[in-house]
């Protein structure tokens, strides 16, 4: 089987700084991966590595199918259709309808056909169960909700790999809870899930594989609370 994310004795930047030396990472269909580590210690320019935005500074990495040593420009767009990024603060666009914020999304990733969009639309919504909020607001869900709106948005272009970074840190622990559990049945359905979190409970209800930020290293190690 091959990874779908690969490191190996890579450095990470943040911007052109380097905050970890010699990652070696692979990701395969189905993993659920954890990133933890106190502020600073790298986890989110590991994730900002894996889409591209901060530069490989040193080693080998490719995300996806695509060598991130010298990636071209051009090439960025069409790497990030691949990965869904689900954001702590959610990032919907405020002044747009629910089914208009994922609108927006298919048609700057290339989507045209009318018909094709609605019923990507109506999937990915009945996936996050908003089937019934399409033509709400951002600002009439609740942050859950808000966020399954973002886990919908995420999943638009059938990614190999959903990122979420810190995707419960602004929900309340029951709301967090049912957050988890969908990017869990996501992940039991094939899709390598990768999150970062300062929460080390989540670990011990939902296990996967860790790797651990520390001393400016990022380490798989056996995890136990």
């Amino acid at each position: 089987m091959n990874a779908l994310i690969h490191f190996a004795s890579a450095n990470i930047g943040n911007g052109d700084t380097p905050v970890v030396y010699g990652l070696d990472m692979d990701v395969f269909p189905g993993d659920l991966l954890y990133i933890v580590g106190k502020v600073g210690s790298g986890k989110t320019s590991i994730i900002r590595t894996i889409t591209a935005e901060n530069p490989l500074l040193a080693g080998e990495a490719s995300v996806c199918g695509y060598s991130l040593e010298g990636i071209r420009r051009r090439d960025i767009p069409f790497l990030r259709r691949r990965l869904g990024i689900v954001f702590q603060d959610f990032q919907l666009l405020m002044d747009r309808s629910v089914e208009d914020n994922l609108y927006f999304v298919l048609r700057s990733t290339g989507w045209k056909d009318k018909e094709q969009m609605d019923q990507r639309i109506c999937e990915v919504l009945a996936s996050v169960g908003l089937e019934t909020k399409a033509h709400k607001m951002p600002h009439q869900l609740s942050g859950g909700e808000q966020q399954r709106v973002a886990i919908a948005r995420a999943l638009l272009n059938k990614p190999q790999v959903i990122l979420a970074d810190e995707p419960t840190g602004n929900l309340d622990a029951e709301t967090a809870e049912g957050i988890l559990e969908l990017l869990c049945s996501l992940n039991s359905s094939g899709t390598a899930v990768i999150m970062v979190t300062h929460n080390l409970s989540i670990l011990e209800n939902h296990p996967g594989r860790v790797f651990v930020c520390d001393g400016e290293r990022c380490e798989e190690r056996v995890w136990s609370l």
